[in-house]
């Protein structure tokens, strides 16, 4: 099993591959290399994930004055600055009436669909498209559930670079493969599920033909750990206080493993206590849940599930790649991870859009998981939570629709119009 205790950044000497305290670390073994002279997504000793390390760790002080958004903590990142369209710097809302329904002492929704493209992914592509923009690539190229594509494509765009994208055929909501296609991106649709397309694409990447940018890529994360950080600093600033937990959906499980990385840079800068760290908790549909799985049955690797189906698309994996670094993260933290029915996501979000928070179905997993974990006694009335929504409403027009109510067909007159509502 992969070791990622709290302290397991900050204690290690800059290798001389470092650039100006940069450097990649696999999580498995005690290799070490340069960031920028080529390009690697695994080890190359014992094909381990990779992590970038940083020589110093900056603690909040050092973001104060630094404008809003992701590169407000360049001093946690592997540059000043990034392809950048404004992103990160999105809300932290209250949900009162869902806070009273699960009873907890604060509820507070981190809602990542307020980035540009609707999604977190914004986030990793503002720091990866630069990564490879340093490379020298010629071709960025992902496989993708939607949202990896839509930002992809988008950044790519604005970076003036090629994009490739490789979908699950008739798998992906219309929106997303809408703004893939609108921001110029190659456009391939596999006949396999996502699994199928991340294998592929992979391949593709080790021949050279593209760069990768999925949550394998660990500059990827870095981008992503933002959210973390963000969180951290708005809970604080409206309540005065830390989380307790931090409830989140886990597809690729990129977003729990950039989240305990965030919080282990800190506890390295002495900014955060390892008991200040909040519990992080993963939420899986039933018909994707191989995280849930490994999770309750206390097994050191995750097994990869050859059929998966949810009507939460955006999560629909059954072969997380980043496992190997969230399973500690959920761990140490104290945390769990728990499996919610496609019904009760679509509760959730109905539940989110009555207070006013429109989501896609995969980020009202969240919500779910945090109502069943309350009613199992997992999660106390004392705590203060967190929960991460990742895209927005508009993401998934057609379940949005349908979870909604239906149109009403009227005369088009007003007398008609009030004799309808007065039946």
């Amino acid at each position: 099993m992969t070791e990622l205790p709290l302290s397991a950044v900050g204690t290690e000497s800059p290798p001389d591959s470092a650039d100006d305290g940069v450097w990649l670390s696999c999580i498995d073994c005690e290799w070490t290399g340069a960031p920028f002279e080529e390009v690697r997504y695994r080890c190359p000793d014992c094909d381990g994930l990779l992590e970038v390390r940083y020589a110093d760790h900056p603690t909040f002080e050092d973001f104060e004055g630094e404008g809003r958004g992701v590169w407000r903590y360049a001093d946690a990142l592997p540059f000043d600055a990034g392809v950048s369209i404004d992103e990160g710097d999105t809300p932290l809302y209250s949900v009162p009436t869902i806070e009273e329904e699960v009873g907890v002492a604060d509820l507070r929704v981190k809602h990542e669909g307020m980035n540009p493209t609707g999604s977190f992914k914004d986030r990793g592509m503002t720091v990866g498209v630069r990564v490879a923009e340093r490379l020298g690539v010629g071709r960025l190229a992902c496989a993708s559930t939607g949202n990896t594509s839509a930002a992809l494509a988008c950044y790519g765009a604005r970076a003036g670079t090629e994009v490739l994208v490789l979908l699950p055929a008739g798998k992906v909501a219309a929106g997303k493969v809408a703004q893939a296609s609108l921001h110029g991106a190659r456009i391939l649709e596999v006949d396999g599920n996502f699994d199928a397309c991340l294998d592929i694409v992979s391949d593709l990447a080790d021949r050279g033909e593209a760069y990768l940018l999925n949550s394998l890529n660990p500059f990827r994360l870095e981008g992503q750990k933002t959210i973390g950080l963000e969180i951290l600093e708005q809970f604080r600033e409206g309540t005065g206080d830390l989380p307790d937990r931090i409830v989140l959906p886990v597809g690729n499980a990129g977003n729990t493993s950039a989240l305990y990385k965030a919080f282990r840079e800190l506890v390295a800068a002495g900014a955060l206590e390892p008991d200040e760290v909040p519990t992080l908790t993963g939420v899986q549909a039933e018909g994707a849940a191989p995280m849930v799985e490994a999770v309750e049955e206390g097994n050191d690797e995750v097994r990869r599930w050859g059929s998966v189906e949810t009507r939460a698309t955006a999560i629909r994996i059954g072969n997380p790649v980043n496992a190997p670094k969230a399973l500690p993260g959920i761990r140490e933290t104290g945390g769990t991870a728990v499996a919610v029915s496609d019904e009760e996501i679509t509760d959730a979000q109905r539940a989110l859009a009555r207070d006013g928070v429109g989501v896609e179905p995969a980020s009202a997993a969240s919500v779910a998981g945090l109502r069943k974990l309350r009613e199992s006694g997992e999660i106390g009335s004392d705590e203060q939570v967190v929960c991460l929504t990742t895209g927005h409403l508009l993401k998934d027009p057609d379940a949005a629709a349908s979870a909604g109510a239906e149109p009403e067909p009227v005369p088009a007159d007003t007398e008609g119009v009030l004799e309808h509502l007065g039946q």
